[in-house]
């Protein structure tokens, strides 16, 4: 063990290396006050970025065919089971839908539920060739629904200038297109108006 003297020229010399920029009375100060910072900075570690997965464009979804439903594939009875899972989900998303339910409350809920599986009726359009069109959604799009019918066809229908009825457990919604030209993904975050202008 080196006797306290020692010691203290040891530290001073220490610092004086360490610090040389420095004069004897900061060294002295700095001892004084039982802190001591060398001139040695750690280097910083760089964030390594994270790469991004990349996902397919719009046009390569198009190219290969991912949202095509399959000729053999385009049958009514197929899709529904999805109807009645529909329904349960809507049902357990209006708490049941009981007679003394609010309508404004079924009508908030069912604009922003998925349609994915819900039966649609064309009952108004600007087009009467699209008048009276049943079906099964199987997609929704901005712009437009993609609805298998019981005769079998896949109809594209348009939101634009047509309303659209949705009937379940007896509760009938009115769905006017024009104002609801939304991807499914974003009109759960959407806040409708209960009172609008209403036309086609």
């Amino acid at each position: 063990p080196q006797r306290s003297e020692e010691a203290k020229a040891f530290v001073n010399a220490f610092l004086k290396r360490s610090m040389p920029k420095m004069k004897d009375e900061a060294i002295q100060d700095v001892l004084s006050r039982k802190a001591v910072i060398l001139e040695h900075y750690s280097k910083k570690r760089k964030k390594q970025k994270r790469k991004k997965t990349r996902s397919f464009t719009a046009k390569q979804r198009r190219e290969m065919r991912l949202f095509e439903i399959e000729p053999e594939q385009q049958r009514y009875a197929i899709f529904l089971p999805l109807h009645e899972l529909w329904k349960q989900y809507i049902r357990d998303l209006c708490y049941g839908l009981k007679p003394d339910a609010q309508p404004q409350m079924v009508q908030g809920k069912l604009l922003k539920a998925d349609l994915h599986g819900a039966i649609v009726t064309v009952t108004k359009s600007k087009c009467p060739s699209y008048v009276g069109i049943t079906g099964i959604i199987l997609q929704e799009f901005k712009h437009v629904f993609k609805i298998i019918t019981k005769e079998d066809k896949l109809k594209v229908v348009p939101k634009l200038n047509n309303v659209f009825s949705v009937e379940i457990d007896g509760f009938i919604s009115y769905i006017y297109g024009s104002k609801f030209q939304l991807r499914a993904s974003e009109r759960s975050a959407k806040k409708f108006k209960l009172k609008g202008t209403i036309d086609l």
